[in-house]
């Protein structure tokens, strides 16, 4: 697969993980956590680590050392909340609530939280980074910065119009994002060039 084909798999990933956050999340504001909705979360956010890796590669040359770090401790956060994310949404959430809380306050505990931690760290600094670079709209890599690691923040609450209205915002960015990578996917540009179209 050449860079194109690879940016353009990159950009297919981030509609698919952007509506596989927000679908269900937009949902659950009137029907509650599913089954249903709980599996398709847990299995969209496999969709994460190439789209961050897609997203990162086409503005690579403009972002800079930032870019890097940030895409390196976005792409590691990414991996460690997609497995929490799974663990709760297809384990966890099957588990009576009593059963699941002790699993969750036990030795879990800590793993838990640093995963979130490390995923909302890394998701701040590559909206940063996105936001500097200017490659991608500025507003959607403000978005990002902001919305992205709030669902690590938020998981702990109980779900929520404002939870689910929170993946609505985070799912609809990823879409954005991968719409605009998918429209000009092409990795030649020149340093200080045009930004992809808003």
């Amino acid at each position: 697969m050449g860079i194109t084909g690879f940016l353009r798999f990159g950009a297919g990933c981030a509609v698919v993980l952007g509506t596989s956050i927000a679908v269900p999340g937009l949902i659950e504001i009137g029907t509650g956590e599913t089954a249903a909705t709980s599996l398709v979360l847990a299995l969209g956010v496999a969709f994460g680590a190439p789209a961050i890796a897609a997203l990162h590669l086409r503005q690579r040359e403009t972002s800079g050392r930032l870019g890097a770090v940030a895409f390196a401790v976005n792409v590691i956060g990414m991996g460690l909340f997609a497995a929490v994310a799974f663990a709760l949404n297809t384990v966890l959430f099957h588990l009576p609530a009593d059963v699941a809380r002790e699993v969750q306050t036990g030795p879990t505990r800590p793993v838990f939280l640093g995963s979130a931690l490390v995923f909302v760290v890394g998701s701040i600094l590559f909206g940063v980074a996105m936001w500097r670079a200017g490659v991608f709209p500025r507003v959607a890599a403000a978005v990002y910065a902001v919305a992205v690691p709030s669902l690590a923040l938020l998981a702990p609450l109980p779900d929520s119009p404002l939870t689910g209205l929170l993946h609505g915002v985070a799912g609809g960015v990823m879409v954005w994002l991968g719409a605009v990578l998918w429209r000009q996917p092409s990795h030649r540009y020149r340093h200080g060039g045009p930004a992809l179209a808003r």
